[in-house]
């Protein structure tokens, strides 16, 4: 079965909706060092062209009062008001996003490293067993060859002697006839 090739965007997707605790706490201690970095971005850069857009003010401004604030007559707050505020939902929700996005792409780029690492030990293991089995089969050759001629060279002396003791009989017949 040949395995899919993933793409980022649905690897980014199942790493922000996955609940695997070392992804999470790797997000967790690199997110903390992205956060100041991400709050900027989101008042400093974002949040004034959220402005530009709505001409009333930020995400900040995006609310929905539940009741208003009490006020008496020196313009001192009696009671504070109450409000559900959408863009500072918002705001923290584009922070997460953002930081998360960047968490992931170092894993991925973390990751990626790790593979070539491995993949580079496997091809370095591979290389050594394969060189281990040219060694061990041209040893296996050597000893072959050297089994070969040693039973040539006893298969030569066992004809040699053979081919002696005819002389051996010849001359002895030879001898008794004489």
């Amino acid at each position: 079965m040949a395995k899919q090739k993933s793409t980022f965007w649905k690897d980014f997707k199942a790493f922000i909706s996955r609940g695997n605790v070392v992804d999470m706490a790797v997000g967790v201690v690199v997110g903390g060092s992205f956060s100041k970095i991400v709050t900027g971005l989101v008042n400093n850069i974002i949040n004034p062209a959220v402005n530009i857009v709505m001409k009333k003010g930020g995400l900040d401004s995006i609310k929905t009062i539940i009741t208003e604030a009490v006020v008496d007559e020196a313009g001192k707050i009696v009671t504070p008001e109450v409000a559900i505020l959408w863009g500072t939902w918002l705001q923290t929700i584009l922070d997460f996003i953002i930081t998360a996005f960047c968490v992931f792409v170092m894993v991925r780029v973390i990751t990626g490293f790790r593979k070539k690492l491995e993949a580079k030990k496997l091809a370095e293991e591979a290389e050594k067993a394969a060189e281990a089995k040219a060694k061990a089969e041209a040893e296996k050759a050597a000893a072959a060859e050297a089994a070969k001629l040693a039973a040539e060279k006893q298969a030569a002396l066992d004809a040699s002697i053979l081919e002696q003791a005819k002389l051996l009989a010849e001359i002895r017949d030879l001898m008794k006839n004489k």
